[in-house]
């Protein structure tokens, strides 16, 4: 086969793929698909903000997190080794981007620029920083991503960058206040926008 026909074929196929974009759009997304780990999952566009997760004292905790905005969702994307084999961990956004004491406590407390009592994540009202639990599998690995309406990357008072995230020891309950009686704090990364 030519090389002038299989270029067609690719851009034939990009463009069936890609709907309404145009062919250098399609290439430009087949592209970047391939050297980003967001865009095969979130498309591209929007802000990025990423927090590399270290283990507090006595810990083994670490790992990435990745907040990106797309339109008026923000998608997090987590990746933590070290965990406890099948188990379930409170995670939050807190209000400072500080993990440099020993128990991660400089983090301070949720995110909560409303005011508003702790609760579960999917039903307001809740801190601007309550998340869902993670789930470690039975190598205690996190490998999962979720979308959220109430945070923003890059602009706003929700905005989480210049923040931490914390990964907790025990599950969030999502009612005890103020914080859902998740424990001590495994793990802290500060969020810094991409």
């Amino acid at each position: 086969m030519g090389r002038r026909l299989r270029w067609a074929l690719f851009a034939v196929g990009c463009v069936t793929l890609s709907g309404c974009e145009t062919v250098h759009d399609a290439a430009d997304s087949v592209g970047s698909a391939a050297s980003s780990g967001w865009n095969w999952v979130f498309g591209s566009g929007g802000e990025v903000a990423t927090a590399t997760v270290k283990p507090t004292q006595g810990n083994n905790v670490s790992g990435k997190v990745e907040f990106k905005q797309a339109g008026s969702v923000v998608h997090v994307k987590v990746d933590l080794v070290g965990l406890a084999p099948n188990s379930e961990h409170g995670f939050h956004v807190h209000e400072r981007g500080d993990c440099s004491a020993p128990d991660a406590m400089s983090a301070g407390g949720h995110f909560n620029p409303e005011g508003v009592p702790h609760g579960m994540y999917a039903h307001p009202p809740h801190h601007a920083g309550d998340m869902p639990n993670l789930k470690a599998d039975d190598k205690g690995e996190v490998h999962t991503s979720f979308e959220v309406s109430y945070l923003s990357v890059g602009s706003g008072g929700s905005d989480v960058a210049g923040r931490s995230v914390i990964v907790h020891r025990d599950p969030d309950d999502y009612k005890s206040q103020p914080a859902g009686n998740s424990g001590p704090r495994l793990a802290c990364g500060v969020i810094v926008e991409s």
